[in-house]
């Protein structure tokens, strides 16, 4: 990835990064090729509903299964709240997903809670970051 701001150095840069990050993430999660490639091979990824995936390719796979159910009408948006450096190439990261139910047989009801505490736990992988843990917790 290409840095735009020239001016940005040491953990502003990274700061910045990890933003871009949570950006891509957000974007790519109706592309089960491109969400996961952002994650670690041995990835842990816990949803919403307590789901629990170990791995990239398990990941994927589960990502691929949901966008060919109704769940394809579930979209979430990020909002970063904090990011901490727990080394100079580990961050955590505290969001808010907010979840935007769209199926048609959700309206009013739907199973989902409309807010989670969402964590990312980074590492550094050569230049850029990638998601080693992504885990949600519902806000009801």
């Amino acid at each position: 990835m290409t840095n735009t701001n020239s001016a940005l150095s040491g953990r502003d840069l990274d700061e910045a990064r990890i933003r871009e990050l949570v950006a891509r993430s957000q974007e790519a999660q109706t592309d089960p090729g491109a969400l996961p490639a952002l994650h670690t091979d041995g990835a842990v990824v816990v949803n919403i509903a307590g789901r629990r995936l170990f791995g990239r390719e398990a990941f994927a796979s589960a990502m691929a299964e949901a966008l060919a159910s109704p769940l394809k009408d579930v979209r979430t948006t990020l909002e970063v709240e904090d990011i901490r450096f727990a080394t100079p190439d580990t961050a955590v990261v505290s969001l808010v997903k907010t979840v935007h139910d769209e199926r048609p047989e959700a309206r009013g009801a739907s199973g989902f809670p409309a807010k989670g505490a969402m964590s990312y736990v980074l590492t550094r992988d050569g230049g850029d970051w990638r998601i080693a843990l992504a885990q949600t917790t519902p806000i009801r």
